[in-house]
C-alpha cells in the first residue's frame, strides 16, 4: 500500500475534542489489516535505515506502533509511561501542555549507554510529548537517531521544533490544519 491508501484509511472527525478541531483517528488504520502492516512496515524500514537499535514508544497509541516495529526489527521496546505505571525507579521528566503539565517516565535500566533509539508515535502536533520523551531517553544515556510518526500535522509545528533539538523526523503521512 502506498501512502497515499494509508492517509485514506484515516478517519477524520470533526469538533473532536473541541470545535474547530480536526480529530485524526488512526482505530480505522489499525482496524485494516493489510494498512496495518503496511504502516509498521514503512516505520520499520525507516527505524532500520537510522541505525534504530532500540524503540521507544509513548503511552498510549507510541505503544501500538512503536511495539509492533520493535517486533518486526527483533529489537527491545522502550515504554515511555505516565506517572506511576513502572514499578521501579523511574527518571521523569515534566512538559508543559496548552493549559497544566504531565510528566512521562522510563526505567532507566531499559534504555543502554550509548544505543540508537528511534522514537515512534502515531501523531506529532505540537511536540510537546516527543520532546519530553526525547530528553527522557537522552538522559536514561540514549541517542535520539530518529522520531517517526504515522501523521504529522506540520501547521501546529512539533517536527520542527524536534528537529530544532537535534532529532531527524519522519512521517508516513500529513494533515493540513489541526
Amino acid at each position: 500500500m502506498t501512502p497515499d491508501a494509508l492517509k485514506s484509511l484515516i478517519r477524520t472527525i470533526p469538533d473532536f475534542p473541541k470545535p474547530g478541531i480536526e480529530f485524526r483517528d488512526i482505530t480505522t488504520l489499525i482496524g485494516h489489516g493489510e494498512g496495518f502492516a503496511a504502516c509498521v512496515a514503512m516505520l520499520a524500514e525507516r527505524a532500520q535505515a537510522a541505525g534504530a537499535q532500540a524503540i521507544a514508544g509513548m503511552e498510549a497509541r507510541g505503544f501500538i506502533f512503536g511495539a509492533a516495529v520493535a517486533a518486526k526489527l527483533a529489537l527491545p521496546f522502550i515504554p515511555v509511561r505516565k506517572p506511576g505505571k513502572l514499578p521501579v525507579p523511574v527518571l521523569a521528566v515534566d512538559y508543559a501542555l496548552e493549559y497544566g503539565t504531565d510528566r512521562l517516565e522510563v526505567d532507566p535500566d531499559a534504555v543502554g549507554a550509548g544505543q540508537r533509539v528511534v522514537v515512534v508515535d502515531d501523531l506529532i502536533a505540537t511536540g510537546g510529548t516527543a520532546l519530553a520523551a526525547v530528553q527522557l531517553l537522552r538522559r536514561a544515556g540514549g541517542e535520539v537517531a530518529q522520531a517517526l510518526f504515522v501523521i504529522d500535522l506540520p501547521d501546529l509545528g512539533g517536527a520542527e521544533k524536534l528537529r530544532e533539538a537535534g532529532v531527524p523526523v519522519q512521517a508516513v503521512m500529513a494533515f493540513a490544519g489541526h
